[in-house]
């Protein structure tokens, strides 16, 4: 394909393929907003169903770990939209800077991810023949806060008591847990593989005020799945938080 500088044969200016661009990013986000949707309505129809065991599940996440990933994101997209700033003024240096920035913050959130999915397996939390939701109340680790496993332990009991098969619909919860924060988790993987790119063509000169695309509209995709995650840690972490 013919091309002079950054501008393909196919456009007259810089500024029309830009738009381009931002329109062809705005559909592909809004494919993504369909697909996250089909994952939310079932979420919310099985919430509705079982809502005593959604809360349960709900109440086995580590809401600190949780709120600090939502911390973590937010800091993200505070430095991802510098880096557009920085790109647009032409401070290259401060562009590649707000993007290695960008890309430790996301890698750090994957961390605590790790170290969440990794509870919930010591727990035996995940969907499966081993999956048991009162594991950890029977089988405490010396580390565990007695009053911490007993309150679990009587608050596990009146949810038995209202939904007897709450081993079997908890499983749902935590079905969707790993789906939702699974596939949010893959788009931070591809969001971080775009912003090593980024970065190097950064620390190329590549981007300047007059052509600056890829990270206006990587910026985009990352604010999009930064967003996605803000109504994941409510729907996720915050129902029927009792303790």
């Amino acid at each position: 394909m013919h091309r002079t500088g950054e501008l393909y044969g196919q456009f007259e200016t810089l500024e029309q393929q830009k738009e381009s661009a931002a329109l062809g990013m705005w559909v592909f986000l809004s494919t993504e907003v369909l697909f996250f949707g089909g994952l939310f309505m079932t979420y919310t129809l099985n919430r509705h169903y079982y809502p005593v065991a959604f809360g349960v599940g709900s109440n086995t996440l580590d809401l600190k770990l949780g709120g600090l990933n939502t911390v973590i994101l937010i800091l993200s997209s505070l430095t991802m939209a510098m880096s557009v700033w920085a790109s647009h003024v032409g401070k290259r240096k401060q562009t590649a800077g707000f993007l290695v920035a960008t890309l430790l913050l996301g890698t750090a959130f994957l961390g605590v991810k790790v170290i969440e999915y990794k509870q919930k397996f010591d727990h035996h939390l995940v969907p499966g023949y081993h999956f048991q939701i009162d594991y950890r109340v029977q089988h405490p680790a010396p580390k565990d806060d007695p009053k911490e496993i007993e309150a679990e332990k009587e608050e596990l009991n009146k949810a038995f008591a209202k939904d007897p098969d709450l081993n079997a619909h908890a499983q749902l919860y935590f079905s969707l847990y790993f789906g939702m924060t699974g596939l949010h988790a893959l788009h931070m993987i591809v969001g971080a593989g775009m912003l090593v790119w980024l970065i190097r063509q950064s620390m190329l000169g590549r981007f300047t005020p007059t052509y600056n695309t890829p990270v206006e509209m990587i910026g985009l995709y990352w604010h999009f799945v930064d967003i996605v995650w803000i109504y994941l840690f409510p729907l996720l972490y915050l129902i029927d938080r009792h303790r």
